[in-house]
């Protein structure tokens, strides 16, 4: 941890050396046990509620999780990584973005790539429960993307509480991994995306009558067409270029004051442009980036380690080593 750009550790099991393979086979084929998750409500600042599944042994240290676009609190890489932080000590709050807790959030809005409003919201509500002296942050993709964000927002001003965060697959130059994911042989990846999309502004008209313009939604193939459509006008911004400029979390690295570490595989499908920050690691002394030759996007499958994959055995190492130094 001494250098901000580190050599990856790596290797994949034989078979897994495509990053197509190592993102797909772990959402649809791995195993994780449950979580004995209890359920938790809070209230946002605008009147709507996020949903979180906590899990623990009122320990000292929590860990906060943010999952990826189109997810939930119960993906398997949630599961895998709550069961990691647990195994060594951590409490777990996995955080549902609105509208993917089982239940339709209440307001028109949703959720998107720099929602960290939402993701302090959870923070600020762990911080005054006055339980825990060490908290930490983990987002995949999306959830990435928001945490980064939000620790370069709060830069010096972030609670000495916090430990440190990791981020695993992060599309830090939205614009370029849209371009990236709307690629021939990407299309798997884009068709399960929008076909939930789709359903959710569908979901949304039923609840806000004549409020969303349903023609043409099914003919919608790229996040441009829907963050056009949808997502930025909704959420505030001028169209899909300005709402990946505002939220990539590439623009607030520069920013972050408290020791994070980044993992982004160079095979992932999802990722290009500036997704790799080599320069902003090299100048910010508490960023670091990690970026193995292999891994997909939030894969690093691991044969053996009681199921445990490497980038959960990852996270809690980063994490571990902050907490020994206070």
């Amino acid at each position: 941890m001494a250098m901000p750009l580190i050599q990856s550790t790596y290797r994949p099991p034989f078979g897994f050396g495509n990053g197509h393979l190592q993102s797909i086979y772990p959402a649809l084929w791995r195993r994780v046990p449950a979580v004995n998750w209890n359920r938790e409500r809070i209230d946002t600042p605008d009147g709507d509620f996020l949903d979180l599944d906590c899990s623990g042994s009122r320990s000292k240290r929590v860990a906060i999780l943010s999952h990826g676009l189109e997810g939930h609190a119960n993906q398997p890489y949630i599961r895998g990584m709550a069961h990691a932080l647990m195994k060594r000590g951590w409490d777990v709050v996995a955080w549902n973005c609105r509208g993917y807790s089982g239940e339709p959030n209440r307001l028109l809005p949703f959720y998107h790539s720099g929602s960290s409003d939402d993701l302090e919201t959870v923070l600020n509500h762990v911080l005054a429960q006055g339980r825990w002296s060490e908290i930490s942050l983990v987002g995949f993709s999306l959830g990435g993307n928001q945490t980064l964000k939000l620790l370069g927002e709060l830069g010096e001003s972030v609670d000495d509480r916090v430990v440190g965060a990791v981020a695993f697959s992060v599309t830090c130059d939205w614009a370029a991994s849209s371009i990236r994911l709307g690629e021939w042989e990407n299309r798997i990846y884009m068709a399960r995306f929008m076909k939930t999309l789709r359903q959710k502004v569908i979901t949304k008209e039923r609840m806000f009558p004549g409020q969303l313009d349903l023609n043409g939604l099914a003919d919608m193939k790229t996040f441009k067409q829907f963050d056009d459509r949808y997502t930025a006008p909704l959420h505030g911004f001028a169209d899909a270029e300005d709402y990946w400029t505002q939220c990539g979390s590439g623009r607030f690295l520069p920013a972050i004051r408290g020791p994070t570490l980044l993992v982004n595989a160079r095979d992932d499908p999802f990722l290009a442009g500036r997704c790799f920050p080599r320069e902003e690691a090299q100048k910010n002394p508490h960023f670091w980036l990690e970026t193995p030759a292999r891994g997909g996007h939030v894969g690093f499958v691991t044969r053996g380690n009681d199921g445990e994959y490497w980038s959960e055995t990852r996270a809690v190492e980063f994490l571990g080593k902050l907490c020994e130094g206070r």
